[in-house]
């Protein structure tokens, strides 16, 4: 069976229907804006901001009857049982953040195939929720083969399954409560020069990411309620999530990472 073959399409229809599953078991609500601007052919290059582990589900949710994602995972994702297999069968891409180098030859080449590539610059999960430092691999990506940048930006799913807060604390468990609400937004396209420089690029990419991400933090049905402890929220928008300085512990970023212009101090 090649990885082009029918295979391909089962098991990403059998993850698709376990993922509706999960979604309606929760009651979850997941909102998508500006869904219609990803062209339904051709390539497409998606940039998102990262709040929660489950961020890929309501990404692909969002473009679920017109594009199936292709994401770049980390590595170790292809270590568990059972999940090497039907992660390349639906195509997704390992990153080693020791060797990114093969990950970023694969994007391309899915790329150049007419295929939708999903990066997370961030390289992992943001625990300030605040965008921050980013790899200018997708900057490169927009740069080599011409694929505008869509930033996507997504909120909510912290409240299901967020980032540690503390280097010593036990790895994250969900927190499946029902009746939550995702919002996932496709922005307009940032089309890169071909002789465009990656980390002013990469900052005109940070803008984008931090106004859209904001722009769904401010919205009323997401905010906390006076009084409210919300380590769920970003500080400078009241709530208690990490600042920049508290998280640098936690981000671990690897060398080459573009230092933020955007956001708050």
């Amino acid at each position: 069976m090649t990885p082009h073959g029918p295979g391909r399409d089962l098991t990403y229809r059998a993850a698709i229907g376990a993922g509706a599953a999960l979604l309606r078991g929760l009651d979850l609500d997941v909102r998508v804006q500006g869904a219609e601007t990803v062209p339904r052919q051709g390539p497409v290059l998606l940039v998102a901001n990262h709040v929660s582990f489950p961020d890929f589900v309501f990404i692909g949710k969002g473009l679920l009857g017109r594009r199936r994602v292709r994401f770049m995972c980390r590595s170790d994702i292809w270590n568990q049982p059972g999940l090497a297999r039907a992660m390349d069968a639906m195509r997704h891409i390992p990153v080693d953040r020791a060797a990114p180098a093969a990950a970023y030859l694969r994007a391309r080449g899915l790329l150049r195939e007419g295929e939708t590539v999903c990066v997370f610059p961030e390289a992992g999960i943001s625990a300030t929720y605040v965008v921050r430092a980013l790899m200018p691999g997708a900057a490169a990506l927009a740069r080599e083969t011409g694929v505008p940048m869509v930033p996507v930006s997504t909120w909510g799913g912290q409240r299901l399954w967020p980032q540690k807060r503390a280097v010593e604390a036990p790895f994250p468990r969900a927190e499946l409560t029902r009746g939550r609400l995702v919002d996932v937004a496709f922005g307009a396209p940032l089309p890169v020069a071909a002789r465009a420089d990656l980390v002013e690029t990469t900052r005109r990419l940070g803008r984008a990411l931090h106004q859209g991400l904001v722009t769904l933090q401010q919205r009323p049905e997401h905010r906390p309620r006076p009084g409210e402890w919300a380590p769920w929220h970003p500080a400078h928008l009241g709530g208690a999530g990490l600042s920049r300085a508290e998280a640098t512990v936690l981000d671990a970023l690897p060398r080459g990472a573009v230092e933020p212009t955007w956001g708050p101090a």
